[in-house]
């Protein structure tokens, strides 16, 4: 049976957070995640019963692309490539095609390529990645943007190990653990799952989302513990919490004021300042 690749969009950009901030990027958005990350942008994110989740009340009936949608302000934002009410909006591409569009995106050699989702750690993905990698214009580096729950398998271990090795590709893992009180997800700190991903690659970012309260730094830490514990020593990187600039700016000055304390990086999220966070930028 011929794979398929079932990715909500391609685009071209910047990398907007952390460590390569700025570098032009070809993206591809994979269909699929484990978690929903609610939430997000929520006044109390660790009461369900308290949402406020717009992507629920879109009407999908004359939409015809997921560059159509909105941003959504709370819950995740990217919740157009998980949630089953957008599945008719997603793309069903083979390997080949897929690949042929990001080469057409990568012109030059300072071009990077993030693979995102969703999750693009889910098994799935991971065969979709091994597929598309065969077809593709190598690029120096790849990032693969996870929530760091998902399990490395044999057979994107076995490609990412063959790169680096033939061609010296990087492969850069931004694991970005979706905490509790900023997410309403439990049970998302796995150090073991992360550390896979450090046998593969030192290269990489544990990348938090804050919200600046007691808890929130309370659970960054634990969990920077447990990390540390595992030999995984990816750098440190804070993010305010927000989908859209103005809601990063509510609490951002007090964030990165105690990040700094804390003698960690901040990230912003600069494509939300340049494009406002519109789908396909």
């Amino acid at each position: 049976m011929e794979l398929i690749v079932l990715y909500s969009e391609i685009f071209r950009s910047i990398q907007g957070e952390g460590h390569y901030t700025g570098v032009p990027t070809a993206w591809i958005r994979f269909f699929g995640c484990n978690l929903e990350c609610s939430g997000f942008g929520q006044k109390n994110p660790k009461d369900p019963s308290t949402y406020v989740l717009p992507y629920e009340k879109i009407d999908t009936t004359n939409i015809t692309s997921v560059e159509e949608l909105p941003v959504f302000k709370y819950g995740c934002d990217s919740s157009y490539s998980w949630s089953k009410k957008f599945v008719k909006l997603q793309k069903n591409e083979t390997p080949e095609v897929v690949a042929d569009r990001l080469n057409k995106i990568m012109t030059s050699p300072q071009f990077h390529l993030a693979f995102t989702g969703g999750e693009p750690m889910l098994k799935a993905a991971q065969k979709n990645q091994v597929a598309i990698m065969e077809h593709l214009n190598m690029p120096p580096s790849i990032t693969i943007e996870t929530n760091g729950t998902a399990p490395l398998f044999p057979e994107l271990q076995e490609a990412q190990l063959k790169y680096q090795k033939d061609l010296g590709t990087e492969f850069f893992y931004s694991v970005s653990p979706k905490m509790f009180s900023v997410s309403g997800e439990k049970d998302v700190v796995r150090p073991k799952v992360v550390k896979m991903y450090h046998d593969i690659s030192r290269n990489g970012q544990l990348k938090f989302v804050s919200n600046g309260t007691d808890e929130s730094w309370d659970e960054i830490e634990d969990a920077i513990v447990q990390f540390r514990d595992h030999g995984v020593d990816y750098p440190i990187w804070i993010m305010p919490v927000g989908a859209l600039e103005e809601t990063q700016k509510d609490n951002a000055k007090e964030i990165v004021e105690q990040t700094i304390d804390r003698g960690y990086n901040v990230s912003a999220r600069v494509h939300c300042y340049i494009f406002g966070n519109q789908i396909g930028t």
